[in-house]
This record gives structure tokens, C-alpha cells and sequence, in this order.
């Protein structure tokens, strides 16, 4: 049985064109899964790999000769293509200088984004490494103030049946359970994000969303690795700010729709497939202000191994 995901369950059929092979073995190096082999200076498909073909494409992708097909698991052929030349990819310090342009923003010009500029982020953030292809990262799109609004007015409906969760009595119950570090992060963060959510938008004004005109939620399946939504977040906002955009990730609402009956109506009336270990949503727009400078950053700690 292969690895599975929520887009497939069967391994992926390798197929060799053994007399175009030159045996130069580049891609018995790069298979991981220990699906190949030399023998007589061929390549030759293993009886014993370690999980059964992934679908990764490397070992199709830096064939020389196109010896080596990959068809399944959501890949064949077809999706190969020339990688750009190094001469046209950014250099280190235009990458710095696109990081440490981009700022949180939160208040956006009244002007959609426009549908190229959507699709433009989706296809650069569909590039993003992942634990375990076929990606099994799912994209909300809310694709107009009106959408981003609607969903900011209905999450703070389903927030206010949820108070329970940072009540006093639960709280108390739960102390010893989740230790203190959960403790403190629900008396000094979601507990006052209920109040200021629910009665900021019973005042119209959304900050849950900021009715930015585009917002784009990144989430996983049961099969996901972790990481994976918030890697092809991260890629998606990171494309907006090439495109002109500003940007912002919010943490508040995931982990919040992800335990429980309402959580889960709550995600089948938005078309949310799946409750998903992490997530995130990032919002779009056109900036409505311009910052001037920098703000330097830095790490918890960041150490070398002995």
C-alpha cells in the first residue's frame, strides 16, 4: 500500500524507457524511496522500495534523456516543464528586500483584486515544498468585500454560541488539564478576541477580516502534513507583495471552527472540507497606507549543535 492522502490512496506507476537510458544513475541518487536501481549500466525499478512510489517527479525531472515516466498520484508527463534559467530567478538581495518591504496591513483601498492577480497567487503559491505530494492543501477564496464580510458576520454569530470556551467555570476546569502556558494564552488572547470580535461587528466594524477584498484561508485534510497550509500561505503572501498587494495572516479564526458539532456546521455552510491540524488565513489588498520603515525582527534563539 502506498502513503496515503485525501487525493489518493495507490502508489504511482513508474515507467522506464530502457533503451533511451544511459545509465548515468542521476536518478537512482535522487529517489528516496529506493524505487530504482543500476544493474548493467540500466536503470531498473526496485521490488523492495520503501514505501512504493510517492509521485515526486525528481527522478523524471533530472533524467537527461527522458528515460523515466511518472504517471499517478496527480502527476504524469504533461506536467514537466523547463525550469526558468538562473540569470532570470531573484538574487539574494532582491528576496531581502521583497521580505523586508512587506508589513502586516490591515486597512486596504476600496478596489477589488483583480481575478489575474488572484489566479497569479494561487499558481505562485501551488509551488510551495510540501511533506508529501499530492498536495493535500485546500484554498478558500472569499473574493470580494461583500464575501470577506459575510464570512466575519457569521463567524462572529458562531462565536457568540461559543462563549463557554473562554467562560470563567471553564476556564477553571481546564487549568490543570492544558497547563500554563494554554491558560494564559486563552485569558490574555482569546478571551478578550471573543469580546473585541463580537462587539466591534455588532458596532459594523469588521476585525476579523478588516472586509479586505480578497482572503484566501489555507488549510490540510486528516492525511496533511502540518506545515504544508501555512508553507503555501506563507509563499501566497509573499507573491502578493510582488504583485503590489498588502497583506496579512490572522491566527484567530482557525483554530477556533476546528472541535465540535458547531465547528463543523460552521465549516460545511463556508465549504471548508476538512477540520485540519493547522491553518491560516491571509487577507489581500490594495494598501491603504504606506509605511516608511523597517522593523528589525529576530528569533527565540537561534543555536548551533555541538
Amino acid at each position: 500500500m502506498a502513503i496515503p492522502t485525501s487525493r489518493t490512496k495507490e502508489k504511482a506507476e513508474i515507467r522506464i524507457h530502457s533503451e533511451k537510458c544511459t545509465g548515468c544513475g542521476q536518478c537512482v541518487q535522487v529517489c528516496k524511496d529506493f524505487s530504482l536501481y543500476l544493474e548493467d549500466n540500466k536503470v531498473k525499478i526496485s521490488n523492495t522500495p520503501a514505501f512504493g512510489c510517492i509521485g515526486c517527479g525528481h527522478c523524471m525531472a533530472i533524467c537527461p534523456v527522458g528515460a523515466i515516466e511518472i504517471s499517478g498520484r496527480e502527476l504524469s508527463r504533461e506536467d514537466l516543464f523547463d525550469l526558468p534559467p538562473e540569470t532570470s530567478a531573484a538574487n539574494y538581495g532582491q528576496l531581502l528586500a521583497l521580505f523586508r518591504r512587506r508589513r502586516s496591513i490591515r486597512e486596504f483601498l476600496d478596489k477589488e483584486v483583480e481575478p489575474e492577480i488572484v489566479e497569479k497567487i494561487l499558481d505562485a503559491a501551488s509551488t510551495s515544498p510540501m511533506g508529501l505530494p499530492p498536495s493535500d492543501v485546500n484554498v478558500l477564496i472569499l473574493d470580494s468585500k461583500e464575501k470577506t464580510r459575510k464570512f466575519a458576520v457569521d463567524f462572529c454569530e458562531y462565536l457568540t454560541g461559543m462563549r463557554w470556551l473562554v467562560s470563567k467555570w471553564f476556564l477553571t476546569i481546564m487549568r490543570p488539564f492544558w497547563g500554563k502556558a494554554n491558560d494564559e494564552m486563552f485569558e490574555g488572547f482569546v478571551k478578550p478576541l471573543f469580546d473585541i470580535y463580537i462587539h466591534n461587528i455588532r458596532e459594523g466594524v469588521n476585525l476579523v477580516n478588516y472586509d479586505a477584498p480578497l482572503a484566501m484561508y489555507f488549510y490540510g485534510s486528516p492525511y496533511t502534513d502540518p506545515a504544508d497550509p501555512i508553507v503555501a500561505a506563507t509563499t501566497a503572501m509573499y507573491a502578493a507583495e510582488s504583485l503590489g498587494l498588502g497583506t496579512c495572516m490572522l491566527g484567530g479564526v482557525h483554530p477556533l471552527i476546528q472541535s465540535g458539532k458547531q465547528a463543523k456546521r460552521f465549516r460545511e455552510k463556508h465549504g471548508i472540507k476538512y477540520a485540519s491540524r493547522e491553518g491560516i488565513f491571509v487577507v489581500f489588498g490594495y494598501p491603504g497606507v504606506k509605511y516608511r520603515k523597517g522593523i528589525k525582527r529576530t528569533f527565540a534563539s537561534a543555536s548551533v549543535m555541538n
